[in-house]
């Protein structure tokens, strides 16, 4: 499950009866992403927030995007975020889909590929093996809980992506748009063998996708809002072209036979995406989930 994070007017006690709310349920993980020209919060003062507010589940960033930090303080950011979870952390990383949010922190735009996000890697592991950077005293701490850093999992809907992130990551954290099963199945296809070819163990395959639980007209119509407001680099009328076919949006029987169809295909996990803040939403999920599993 993810948290509202995309959506208006948080504070501290709604985000606190979520992530509780999740911890005490049937969900494997916790999952945020990161902007930054937008009103979301901040990524990595979120991750202290979870992993005080939570005990059981992991934690999964959906994504965090290098390029936009220094590799060396996002490095120790993690391992603290480790380390105070208890080694219940999981780094899903991407190049990110915004230019602003690249000018927003005096990032390069030209470092939006997947060489840029792949030097910055290479950092942070050098930091979680306990390498010494510079001629410091000693290397950049704290440790992380999990050797050699948390699992790293590449944000990504294509294969050119997939296969590239193959040699550093556990597996992928993609998303899907239109529940295109066979899609997915073809892109989790491409991991395996990308994986393989690399002499790795199978990757863990993750998808994510919105949601909105209700009557389907009700329920679509919650989506559309979500997709305006969040989707506001994009030209309005694209999005509204887009949010008929994006995402699930229907009842809790529905939402059953769409996840038993990303199980057929081999799917680990899906991370849940909501498009209200509704506790009500997390509540009639999570009762689905518990029928499911």
């Amino acid at each position: 499950m993810t948290m509202p994070v995309m959506e208006p007017d948080l504070d501290a006690t709604l985000l606190r009866s979520w992530a509780q709310t999740v911890d005490d349920g049937p969900f494997s993980s916790l999952c945020w992403g990161e902007r930054i020209a937008f009103s979301n919060p901040d990524s990595l003062t979120l991750l202290g927030a979870l992993a005080a507010w939570t005990d059981r589940v992991r934690l999964v960033t959906t994504v965090i995007v290098p390029q936009l930090h220094d590799p060396v303080m996002l490095a120790k950011a993690l391992a603290t975020g480790d380390l105070v979870s208890g080694g219940r952390l999981t780094v899903g990383i991407g190049v990110g889909g915004r230019h602003e949010d690249y000018r927003a922190v005096g990032a390069d735009p030209a470092t939006q590929t997947m060489r840029g996000m792949a030097e910055r890697v290479a950092v942070m592991k050098r930091v979680w093996a306990g390498e010494k950077i510079t001629d410091s005293v000693l290397p950049v701490g704290p440790a992380s809980v999990q050797p050699g850093g948390p699992p790293l999992m590449v944000g990504t809907i294509g294969p050119k992506t997939v296969r590239s992130a193959a040699s550093w990551a556990q597996g992928m954290a993609g998303t899907i748009l239109d529940l295109d099963v066979g899609k997915q199945a073809e892109l989790f296809d491409v991991a395996r063998d990308a994986w393989a070819q690399a002499q790795k163990p199978a990757p863990h395959l993750a998808t994510s996708f919105w949601f909105a639980v209700g009557d389907r007209d009700t329920a679509r119509a919650q989506m559309h809002r979500h997709l305006r407001r969040y989707m506001n680099w994009i030209p309005a009328e694209y999005v509204d072209a887009m949010a008929p076919d994006t995402g699930f949006a229907g009842n809790e029987d529905e939402l059953i036979d769409v996840l038993q169809r990303f199980a057929d295909i081999g799917t680990d996990e899906v991370h849940l995406i909501p498009t209200s803040s509704d506790i009500e939403q997390l509540a009639r999920v999570a009762d689905a989930v518990k029928r499911f599993g």
